[in-house]
């Protein structure tokens, strides 16, 4: 008799049981580029934001893409916990798959995967994930200048922040930071 499969989760486990800052990356299935275009980038680029105020979540820096995104937010401040990370990303991710997929004419299709979330506990590791965020589309080879790119909290960020904050989040490293990020 062959010994039992071991069960693999198919999914990350999810640690949402504190509130607090976390850094989230979420991507399509398969990486596939359905957000392609410029008007569907805004459409999941205002999504994001809107979802995340709606369920009361603190943006601090984002960044999307045409098969993923990232975000560093802080959970709601009226909850114990960050639970309602994953009905928010839910909502988002069920409200754009199925406007995608009616654009595309292919209902029923599969757009997104899951997300991976990191509850930031250390302010260098939360000011590291801040600028990896603000300089994502530099990293993809999208923009030679983060601010140029318009689906992200740069343009926001040096409009609103002062000098010295700037220069200290853009001063952290984000090299040796373990972020799936292979897009």
């Amino acid at each position: 008799m062959p010994p039992p499969k071991t069960p693999w989760p198919h999914a990350p486990t999810h640690q949402l049981s504190e509130q607090g800052t976390y850094f989230v990356t979420a991507s399509t299935y398969l990486k596939q580029h359905h957000f392609r275009e410029p008007a569907r980038l805004h459409v999941l680029h205002r999504g994001l934001l809107t979802v995340a105020k709606n369920f009361q979540w603190k943006m601090e820096a984002w960044a999307v893409f045409s098969n993923h995104y990232h975000f560093v937010a802080h959970s709601p401040m009226t909850e114990h916990n960050a639970s309602s990370l994953s009905k928010m990303l839910g909502y988002l991710h069920e409200k754009t798959a199925k406007w995608i997929n009616r654009l595309d004419k292919t209902p029923g299709r599969h757009v997104w995967h899951n997300f991976h979330e990191s509850r930031l506990t250390f302010e260098k590791s939360y000011f590291a994930r801040l600028n990896y965020t603000h300089q994502n589309a530099v990293k993809h080879g999208l923009v030679p200048v983060a601010a140029h790119y318009p689906w992200c909290s740069v343009a926001w960020f040096e409009r609103t922040a002062t000098a010295a904050q700037i220069k200290t989040i853009y001063s952290f490293k984000t090299d040796k930071l373990q972020v799936s990020d292979d897009f």
